[in-house]
């Protein structure tokens, strides 16, 4: 081999190695956040930059939302057509309409990324909400007296395939870590249900009457040791521990519903939305670390996928606003939504809708 055939050949590979190299950050997705508005469509975010980059129709009045592990699809649970929508998210379009029930409302995706489980209340009247939240759930409280239930749907097949009855009332669901057990906070009886999901039958029910009122949202630790419940009309956490067993109370601000942590296991973020405020606790000692004064009706949020940043939907401000996760602090403020409910990200980060798969 002579001296210009090797550097030819040097080349080459110098250049098919670039080109490689330029393919694979081609094919970094540019993360992004979808937020559903209960008087509109999905807002799609540049997590970036914070500019909105388009509005995806889905069915009426969009509330729950998850997205695939793989961010092909994005799913919407829409309260006011009965159904979930599922989206492309390449073309950004609804490319399938899954009937459920009425009143569909909180939505997640099993750990193993084959079924998505929907909360809906069948005696329920639905739609957005009116002037008071809090009158129109406590309306809602005493008409609902038939129990709500979880429909389940196969995501290979993408239809119904199961319904788990619950408690009056369910609102958020979770996981225990192996993805064995599903958590159902039922807030209009004052119960968390746990069911198996290998036999779809409840095997426990946890009576947090003792301990406050209202259960609506539930999240488990990143060590898997704790669940930790939001009471919001006694304005406390209840702590439960791997057999589900109260710990352990803690105060929050009035209203608390939505509750993450964030990645590294440090810190609990809750909503506190009556009282127009985002919480931030020690996740060891659950002492108080931050209060950060936000907007109306602010009840769920997603940390954006580097974990600088968090976006809080706030519904009755027709906003989303975004917290500094380290100055703890509102560093911007997104107007233009139509009663803003839930926040998930793509690449997929914790937040009170989702967590990574």
């Amino acid at each position: 081999m002579n001296a210009l055939t090797y550097y030819i050949r040097i080349a080459t590979l110098i250049s098919v190695g670039l080109v490689s190299t330029l393919q694979a950050v081609a094919e970094v997705p540019d993360p992004v956040a979808y937020v559903t508005n209960q008087g509109g469509g999905v807002t799609v975010l540049s997590a970036r930059t914070l500019k909105q980059v388009d509005e995806i129709a889905v069915g009426k009045d969009p509330r729950g939302l998850a997205i695939t592990a793989d961010g092909r699809l994005l799913l919407t649970a829409n309260q006011g057509s009965a159904d979930v929508s599922v989206v492309d998210t390449a073309t950004r379009k609804e490319i399938k309409r899954i009937a459920v029930g009425r009143n569909v409302e909180f939505m997640r995706i099993s750990p193993d990324g084959l079924r998505a489980f929907v909360t809906y209340e069948p005696s329920s009247e639905g739609g957005p909400p009116g002037k008071s939240d809090r009158a129109g759930k406590e309306e809602k409280g005493e008409k609902d007296e038939a129990p709500a239930e979880v429909a389940i749907i196969d995501l290979s097949q993408w239809a119904v395939v199961g319904r788990i009855k619950a408690a009056r009332e369910t609102e958020a669901i979770e996981f225990s870590p192996e993805g064995k057990l599903l958590l159902v906070a039922n807030e209009g009886d004052n119960t968390v249900g746990v069911y198996d999901l290998s036999t779809l039958k409840q095997i426990q029910s946890v009576d947090v009457a003792p301990f406050g009122n209202r259960p609506r949202g539930i999240k488990i630790a990143p060590d898997g040791k704790t669940y930790v419940v939001t009471l919001e009309n006694s304005n406390n956490l209840l702590l439960l521990d791997a057999a589900f067993k109260p710990i352990k109370t803690v105060p929050t601000g009035q209203g608390p519903y939505g509750i993450a942590f964030d990645r590294e296991g440090r810190y609990l973020w809750v909503a506190a939305s009556r009282a127009d405020q985002l919480q931030v606790f020690d996740a060891r000692t659950f002492a108080p670390v931050a209060t950060i004064p936000v907007g109306k009706r602010c009840w769920h949020f997603s940390f954006t996928p580097g974990g600088q940043k968090l976006l809080l939907a706030c519904g009755r401000s027709n906003s989303v606003q975004v917290i500094d996760a380290q100055k703890r602090g509102v560093v911007d403020t997104l107007p233009g939504y139509k009663l803003p409910w839930g926040v998930v990200t793509y690449p997929t980060s914790v937040g009170t809708l989702d967590a990574p798969r």
